[in-house]
């Protein structure tokens, strides 16, 4: 077996031989058993500044680069070499081109003429004349050769027919030949290919080069395999240098893979380790190192470190390049530092380098996204001066930009300036940004460049029938859907959810549940989601047998209903206090292996409020205390007005201090107990709440200020009930029959007959304005306070129900669970 042999391959691997590092000023120290490559100069202004601190490098010196230059001179041949080179580049014939040296070629010639070799066709050829030719050994290196070309290439048949030809005429495969192959197929994206390469090699008893090793680093990391990085590299490690009394540091090409996995893969820690233990070991980092570790720490929003890294760079002469600004630039855009990425984009053109593509669209898209119309067009000058182009994303970027600040002319010629290039998902990208500001007319246009240029895909449908949803344009998303086939296009699993959810939010079940069904047919439903939608409707709009007709059709196509499904049935038989049927579907859930949640909880606790069942809503809610979402405000109001209908004081006050306690004590809970005092006979108790109430702003609803009126009212207390009135009619509140019934008490016993309030009734019932007016006459008059109910009257609009009527519809869906419990509270 292979092992603590690692091949010089310094042309690959970027390492230089250690003979010539002693030319660059470095030299080799011993420290216990490793053998460990340091540089032997230390900037003293490093260690000063605190960087290694910073970076958690500790105390240790750090290398640097030498400041001796390395010359570097191109490849030149000696011997025949030359000749033979322009010979073959001269004649095409073989024969002719080679005559001269027909019998002469030594075996590291014919290595480099196979290697020079451009175009893999030659290259065979040339093979194929030393193997005909019979007077030339062919060994593994020209094997080694010819596989690396044919492998760049992509021609994999030959390669697969040059190992074959190198098992029959037995020339033994080396490290060398596997790491080859392995590199091939791996930057051919052929991972699987590579890492049987890798299987056969240690079949042969061999173990992969540093080389090798990397490359296979590289391919892992790739495909985001990051935990099999590590696995392959610490058996690696151990592996190579299992018998060796010294070890060898690995190259930087290694290291920077290792970071760069570990930065990928989010391990922050082990990045930092890697790079401590580099620096260590005396590999002096490059620009590729620096870079890697800078989008490390600023992945994770560590700006101190990537300022320390920056100072490490010019203590390593180490110079920044294109790449270095661009990351910069992106890891101040993640943080939302607008100004300092702008900084670094100027701070390139400064350093001399030119920003590239790639500098310009992510500065593109960060002001494109953030609305910043005057820099992004800046931008977009120097680009088309410098005939750069704008990508798709970008594109669509600064389209939605034009539209959210009302720029819809710029909006439509920045779209037209690019329709003519656009893929499919540019144009649903477009469209999309038309749609969600409502533009349906541009969204319509633009679907129709679409279809002009034959761009239309399914993703082009989908934010169509998204933005006929947004303008509630039900029949338009439903043509759409339905003229799909005609235009050779199959919905997919988003098309089907987004009309299913349209037409259900439109209170359209039975149009909806024919596409649910529909989509079933498609294979497309995996949950029980589409069948939820369409079921909470139903419920919604009474129709709770139809629901559970769905229900029993979703568990006929074996499709199991979650917590959800379950709580939708249970809270639509709660509503009309079907404990029975509401049972039944506890008892299927609990059998199905799911547990109460707080929205199955609250309708059980409504439901139990609605029929009066005390015991078995003491029981939901105490395990709703024991469990880990505590009671919400809604199952505590129910407890509260439970223990109201059963005069149990102590329990309801125990639930409203708590309630107050933790600041989640609503109107609903002051009315509450506010009637439990005054039935009680509790009148101090329950003026104080009536104070707290007004106190807190919480009278909003007409319930509120009805039984506050009726509290004022029934105990004499005249001019706190007409200062309700009037605070109820200033709010825009608007009043009902509850609140003139403790009003006509109020009259009756200020001398006014039961038939003249009875005739007020009357008028009100034929004109609900005009009786407004005539109760607000009557007891302004009656009770002569002045109390500005004339001018509250005509300044609030209360002579004009429209606002009274719409403030009712929102009050109404607001309350409407808590109304549901009893309207008449304090009756």
């Amino acid at each position: 077996m292979l092992r603590c042999r690692i091949p010089a391959t310094p042309d690959v691997a970027g390492v230089a031989p250690a003979e010539n590092l002693l030319s660059l000023g470095f030299v080799y120290h011993k420290k216990g058993k490793n053998q460990i490559l340091f540089r032997d100069i230390v900037r003293p202004s490093a260690v000063k500044s605190g960087i290694c601190a910073r970076l958690k490098l500790g105390g240790n010196n750090y290398p640097v680069k030498s400041k001796v230059k390395r010359t570097s001179k191109s490849v030149s041949y000696g011997g025949c070499i030359p000749s033979v080179l322009r010979a073959l580049e001269t004649f095409p014939d073989l024969d002719e081109a080679l005559k001269p040296w027909e019998d002469s070629l030594s075996s590291k010639e014919r290595t480099i003429i196979l290697k020079e070799q451009t175009d893999w066709r030659r290259a065979v050829e040339i093979f194929n004349w030393f193997k005909r030719k019979g007077c030339y050994e062919l060994n593994v290196i020209h094997y080694n050769v010819m596989l690396r070309i044919l492998g760049e290439a992509k021609k994999w048949d030959l390669v697969g027919s040059f190992w074959n030809d190198m098992q029959s005429n037995r020339i033994m495969p080396t490290n060398s030949t596997y790491g080859t192959l392995i590199n091939a197929y791996c930057k051919g994206g052929l991972n699987k290919a590579a890492l049987a390469w890798l299987s056969d090699l240690y079949k042969q008893g061999m173990e992969p080069d540093e080389v090798t090793m990397g490359v296979i680093l590289q391919t892992y990391k790739k495909a985001g395999k990051f935990q099999k990085v590590e696995q392959f590299f610490q058996k690696w490690s151990s592996d190579v240098y299992a018998d060796c009394e010294t070890q060898k540091g690995y190259s930087l090409y290694t290291y920077n893979t290792l970071i760069d996995t570990y930065g990928k893969a989010g391990q922050l820690e082990k990045a930092s380790r890697t790079f401590t233990q580099m620096l260590g070991e005396g590999i002096v980092p490059d620009t590729v190192t620096f870079n890697t570790m800078i989008h490390v720490y600023g992945n994770n929003g560590r700006l101190e470190e990537i300022s320390s890294l920056m100072t490490m760079m010019d203590e390593h002469q180490c110079v920044a390049d294109t790449r270095t600004y661009n990351i910069l630039i992106s890891v101040y855009l993640k943080m939302n530092d607008i100004d300092t990425a702008a900084s670094y984009f100027s701070k390139l053109k400064v350093a001399g380098l030119e920003p590239d593509i790639v500098s310009y669209r992510i500065l593109l898209y960060a002001y494109s996204v953030r609305n910043m119309v005057g820099e992004a067009e800046a931008l977009i000058m120097e680009m088309e001066e410098l005939s750069l182009e704008i990508d798709e994303y970008t594109q669509s970027a600064l389209t939605r930009m034009y539209t959210n600040l009302g720029l819809i002319d710029k909006s439509w010629s920045w779209f037209e300036k690019f329709s003519d290039k656009m893929s499919s998902e540019c144009f649903s990208a477009n469209i999309d940004a038309f749609g969600e500001k409502g533009h349906i007319h541009l969204v319509e246009k633009a679907f129709s460049c679409c279809l002009s240029k034959q761009k239309l895909s399914v993703l082009v449908f989908n934010v169509m029938i998204k933005a006929y949803g947004m303008q509630k344009n039900c029949n338009k998303a439903v043509e759409l859907f339905d003229g799909m086939i005609g235009y050779d296009v199959v919905p997919d699993q988003c098309t089907y959810s987004s009309i299913i959810q349209l037409l259900s939010a439109a209170e359209l079940p039975h149009k909806a549940v024919y596409y649910v069904r529909k989509m079933q047919e498609a294979g497309f439903i995996t949950d029980c989601i589409p069948y939820s939608v369409v079921m909470t409707c139903f419920a919604k709009l009474g129709e709770f047998r139809t629901a559970e007709d769905l229900f029993k059709e979703m568990i006929s196509f074996k499709i199991q209903p979650d917590i959800v499904v379950y709580s939708i049935l249970i809270n639509a038989f709660a509503e009309v206090g079907n404990v029975h049927e509401a049972m039944k579907y506890i008892d299927s859930m609990k059998s199905a292996g799911l547990t109460l949640n707080s929205i199955i909880c609250n309708s059980l606790i409504k439901l139990y409020t609605k029929v009066g069942y005390l015991r078995e809503a003491q029981e939901v809610y105490e395990f709703m205390k024991l469990s880990e979402d505590s009671p919400d405000v809604y199952a505590s109001n129910c407890m509260i007005d439970l223990y109201s209908e059963n005069v149990m004081l102590r329990e309801a006050e125990e639930i409203f201090d708590n309630l107050k306690c933790s600041g989640k004590a609503n109107e609903f809970s002051y009315g509450m107990m506010l009637c439990l005092y005054k039935r009680l006979g509790r009148l101090g108790e329950a003026f104080c709440i009536a104070k707290e109430m007004q106190t807190l702003q919480l009278l909003t609803s007409s319930l509120s200020c009805n039984n506050m009126i009726a509290l004022y009212a029934t105990n004499g207390r005249t001019k706190e009930a007409v200062e309700t009135f009037r605070c109820m009619l200033a709010s825009g509140i608007p009043p009902d029959d509850g609140t003139f019934k403790p009003l006509g008490l109020v009259l009756l016993r200020h001398g006014v007959s039961k038939e003249a309030i009875n005739q007020l009734e009357y008028v009100r019932g034929e004109d609900a304005e005009v009786g407004l007016e005539e109760w607000i006459k009557a007891i302004c008059s009656v009770l002569r306070f002045d109390l500005n109910l004339r001018h509250v009257g005509k300044t609030s609009s209360c002579y004009n129900m429209e606002p009274f009527i719409l403030n009712l519809y929102e009050k109404e869906f607001a309350f409407k669970e808590l109304g549901d419990v009893k309207q008449g509270l304090c009756g």
